[in-house]
């Protein structure tokens, strides 16, 4: 990645296509002043920020490429804390290719991926973690992930860390002053109050780590995967679950040969569900390979709904089929969830959904009765989906981690502080071992907010971003 902040760079800021308009985003020294170059209307040079002037953008040999309305941003006060420049123009991908092949010729350079928010990162303008919350915001697609990337773009999770880690330098410091003091054996920093103040960012940070579960699920969706025998209702359920026919359903067994994928938004989660082959002793090979397919998808999911026939399978029969179901699925991946769905319930009066129970296995809250051909629970059934990957509906202020990057920085951080304890009660341990020490759960902290950064770790984070942002 180009990191020359004087350089003006220049890129496509709106997604590629014909399209109304296009937005095309220019920043650096000067920026304004190139533009103006090729601008037939105000004189933009002189012109306050924060204000849009109409005119026409004219090639280097005079003729009108399009009319646009350019927007002015001066610095400080702009996204990269230079100035900036953004054309409106009419979204016509010659339009567009012509505009920036003109300011490419005349002093630009193509903008790298991510760099305009890595400009606004090393301007100050926002902090690390701030900085990939706006790569989040743009990935969004639902109401949960669109507000978690506006909390943490916000600075909600970054403050709480910058206020840990100055806790710890407030008291890293008066641990560094007693080595600079060594050979007259004072001390300055109370280890009783050390204790205390690690034993409480511990605290804070095992809430982070362990809310990453909720975080990555608000982020990237939950991958559900029903499964169940052949005819017990899978492709019915799919269908009364995203309220239309998406998957044949037939009497015949053995009918979904492949996988389906339907995306369902509740309460702001997005559940990728996923309809599979039954399960059951194949009939040829392309069932076969379907079954296959089944078992991987529930390999890899987070979810699994297995779907049973209450008229066709006793609760005996169910608990060896799940006996069997788990085997196949080796248990299936760790810290995956499992909803078991009674469906044609209608049809059965004689069996309650407590003869289902299997100790360690199927419960009240993973048991729900249904009739998925006339709709019956299936609002419940997405109540119980929901509430079985959201351990707490009610995140309310508390800060969410949904980055494994901070998960992991986080889980470094613990790991130090969790020496510094040992060695606070270790008898004749030295300062400058505990101030090591804290010294990494800092360094650890600092790589989440970017108060600690590399050049790797920059071209890490940004250059997965889109061009123009």
């Amino acid at each position: 990645m180009q990191n020359d902040v004087k350089d003006i760079i220049i890129a496509l800021s709106t997604p590629p296509g014909v399209g109304a308009i296009g937005v095309i985003r220019l920043t650096g020294d000067g920026c304004i002043a190139l533009v103006n170059k090729q601008f037939k209307g105000a004189k933009l040079e002189i012109k306050e920020g924060h204000t849009a002037h109409f005119g026409k953008i004219i090639s280097v040999s005079g003729h009108i490429i399009d009319e646009c309305l350019v927007t002015i941003f001066r610095a400080p006060k702009s996204y990269t804390k230079q100035d900036v420049v953004e054309i409106s123009c009419h979204g016509s991908s010659y339009i567009i290719e012509s505009i920036i092949k003109l300011f490419l010729g005349i002093g630009a350079r193509q903008a790298g991926p991510g760099e305009f928010t890595l400009r606004a990162f090393l301007g100050g303008q926002m902090d690390l973690a701030q900085a990939e919350a706006v790569a989040d915001l743009i990935a969004s697609d639902s109401e949960g992930a669109h507000a978690l990337a506006i909390n943490q773009m916000r600075g909600g999770f970054s403050n709480e860390i910058k206020d840990l880690r100055q806790e710890l330098i407030d008291f890293a410091s008066l641990i560094e002053l007693e080595l600079d003091f060594g050979e007259e054996d004072v001390e300055f920093a109370d280890r009783d109050k050390l204790k205390n103040l690690v034993a409480k960012i511990q605290q804070v940070i095992r809430q982070l780590i362990d809310s990453f579960q909720l975080g990555n699920v608000i982020k990237q969706g939950v991958s559900t995967v029903i499964a169940g025998r052949p005819n017990a209702g899978k492709s019915t359920l799919l269908n009364a679950l995203v309220n239309e026919e998406r998957a044949i359903v037939s009497e015949v067994a053995g009918t979904t040969r492949d996988t389906i994928e339907e995306q369902l938004n509740i309460k702001g989660i997005q559940f990728r569900l996923i309809d599979t082959a039954g399960i059951r002793a194949a009939q040829n090979t392309i069932e076969q390979k379907g079954i296959e397919k089944t078992l991987e998808k529930m390999q890899s999911s987070m979810v699994v709904i297995y779907v049973f026939d209450v008229l066709t399978s006793s609760p005996a029969e169910l608990k060896a089929d799940v006996q069997k179901f788990l085997a196949a699925s080796n248990n299936l991946t760790a810290g995956s969830k499992k909803l078991f769905v009674a469906n044609k319930m209608d049809l059965n009066p004689y069996t309650e959904p407590s003869d289902y129970y299997l100790k360690g296995v199927i419960a009240a809250d993973n048991l729900v009765t249904t009739s998925a051909l006339n709709k019956m629970n299936i609002e419940y059934l997405k109540d119980t989906l929901y509430n079985l990957v959201v351990n707490s509906p009610d995140s309310g202020d508390h800060s969410i981690v949904s980055n494994i990057r901070h998960q992991d920085a986080l889980r470094q951080a613990q790991i130090s502080l969790d020496t510094v304890l040992q060695g606070l009660s270790t008898e004749g341990m030295t300062g400058d071992l505990i101030a090591l020490d804290i010294r990494q759960a800092l360094y650890q902290l600092g790589l989440i907010t970017g108060e600690v950064s590399t050049d790797d770790l920059l071209d890490s984070i940004f250059t997965r971003f889109c061009i123009g942002k």
